[in-house]
């Protein structure tokens, strides 16, 4: 982290508080991000981002009012819009209700994220064209496409109670399609890996190179598959399938400022406000959020209110136990911020965000859910969800599906949704696995202006009651 960046968000801070705001804090962030996209085997282009800046967000009179910066070279180029942003807030607080923060320590930290292989382009154009070869050689494969990714982020954390936090990470990944057409009929399949830290995240078991081969040959495999009937069945959902929905069900309605109905206007509320300690699901449902499981690209120490970061349980054995906070909504609620206030840069004040939202292993063995199951259908990767501004109602599309009969996996299904509400859903959940995985996510959004964000989310193996039918 330039030292000359830190002293300016050092000075931001003084400055503000000089000046009557209650609060501040002070991020000051330089990010790089390499990338390249490969398809067919051809580098298609090859994309370097560097940025660096500082966004600065104060309470005063008791309302928020925030700025950011790109690139400043000195105090005195900001000073005039901490002044404005200060005078902004002195009306902001006449239509809105006053912002009250819960005490939080004061924390102080030096914090660098392990990297076992650090990351270039090279090597990860050598892993993506590998990988883009592999999915080509497949037969009735029409297209391959590799884009890996690395970003180095260093940020430091400045706030008028006297936090100072300064936290590295590395993050490594790489998104692959396969794409087959066979007799009219197209299939693609798609799957991200990698995580927090360096090119080990994606070359440690050849997960990569496995991925691509699975993807390729599920791909081929779906153009002769059939689609399915529609009708309500037992679903038996793998982790990745989960890890989506566990993020769009279970995850973003857990967010203190949805519950509040502070998103309402474009992204929704929550379908469990006001139900608290109450049963939404059955005693096997336990789900929680944790940024510390290590290689989640949901990973982090301190939170962008210099909160640490803790395991937080959301529901437990079905019952609603917590939401995840931050030093506002705390306060209202009565309870402790969890460390999930996340901007996806300094441009962006910071909002609630999933770090690595999950539902929890259960004693089952993958097999032993399966042959369980007299008819149902066994349902394979995330796609594209469909969800109510509640997240009551949902409809999730999966990559592929599979018939399961007398406990026998049969045939293969293509273009499948699985349709439910939430409570119903939750409530059928009879089996939780054991094979707990998180996977990445790389494009979360949230806010207006919108925010995209990276985090992980996961699960086991699931098994509930579910409509099942195919587009």
């Amino acid at each position: 982290m330039n030292l000359g960046l830190q002293d300016i968000a050092d000075k931001a801070v003084a400055y503000a508080t000089d000046k009557g705001a209650t609060y501040c804090d002070a991020r000051a962030e330089e990010y790089y991000r390499n990338s390249a996209v490969i398809e067919n085997g051809d580098i298609e282009h090859i994309k370097e981002r560097t940025e660096c800046g500082i966004g600065i967000r104060l309470l005063n009179s008791g309302a928020w009012a925030f700025c950011a910066f790109s690139n400043p070279d000195s105090f005195d180029s900001i000073r005039i819009s901490i002044d404005n942003a200060l005078v902004n807030s002195r009306y902001a607080v006449k239509t809105k209700e006053e912002v009250k923060l819960c005490a939080i320590p004061v924390n102080k930290a030096k914090i660098n994220s392990p990297v076992l292989r650090k990351p270039d382009m090279e090597s990860l154009l050598k892993i993506g064209l590998e990988c883009s070869d592999s999915i080509s050689k497949i037969p009735h494969i029409i297209k391959s496409i590799a884009s890996p990714w690395f970003s180095e982020t260093s940020k430091y954390f400045k706030s008028s109670e006297g936090s100072e936090i300064l936290q590295t990470h590395t993050d490594t990944v790489i998104d692959m399609v396969a794409t087959a057409h066979e007799s009219g009929i197209t299939q693609s399949i798609n799957i991200t890996e990698g995580g927090r830290g360096g090119i080990e995240q994606i070359i440690q078991k050849d997960v990569a190179l496995n991925s691509a081969r699975k993807i390729a040959h599920k791909a081929s495999e779906l153009t002769y598959a059939k689609p399915a009937k529609e009708e309500e069945a037992v679903v038996v959902m793998n982790p990745d399938f989960v890890a989506l929905l566990t993020h769009e069900i279970l995850g973003h309605p857990s967010e203190a400022d949805r519950v509040l109905g502070k998103e309402m206007a474009w992204a929704g509320g929550a379908w469990w406000k006001g139900k608290l300690g109450t049963k939404i699901g059955s005693e096997a449902l336990n789900v929680f959020d944790d940024p510390t499981i290590s290689h989640s690209l949901g990973k982090y120490h301190y939170d962008d209110e210099g909160v640490k970061t803790k395991k937080t349980q959301l529901i437990e054995n079905g019952v609603l136990s917590g939401h995840m906070q931050n030093r506002e909504t705390a306060q209202i609620f009565g309870t402790e911020p969890t460390g999930n206030m996340r901007a996806t840069d300094y441009t962006f004040m910071p909002l609630i965000r999933m770090a690595c939202t999950c539902i929890g292993s259960g004693d089952w063995k993958h097999e032993e859910m399966i042959k369980d199951v007299k008819h149902g259908y066994l349902i394979c990767n995330m796609k594209i969800p469909s969800i109510d501004m509640r997240r009551y109602n949902w409809s999730i599309s999966c990559q592929y599906a599979q018939k399961i009969e007398n406990g026998e996996i049969t045939d293969l299904l293509r273009d499948v949704i699985v349709v439910g509400n939430a409570p119903d859903f939750f409530n059928s959940v009879d089996a939780c696995g054991d094979n707990f995985m998180v996977r990445p996510i790389t494009n979360c959004g949230k806010g207006d202006p919108m925010q995209s964000m990276i985090m992980g989310n996961g699960g086991p193996s699931v098994r509930g009651i579910a409509t099942v039918k195919s587009v």
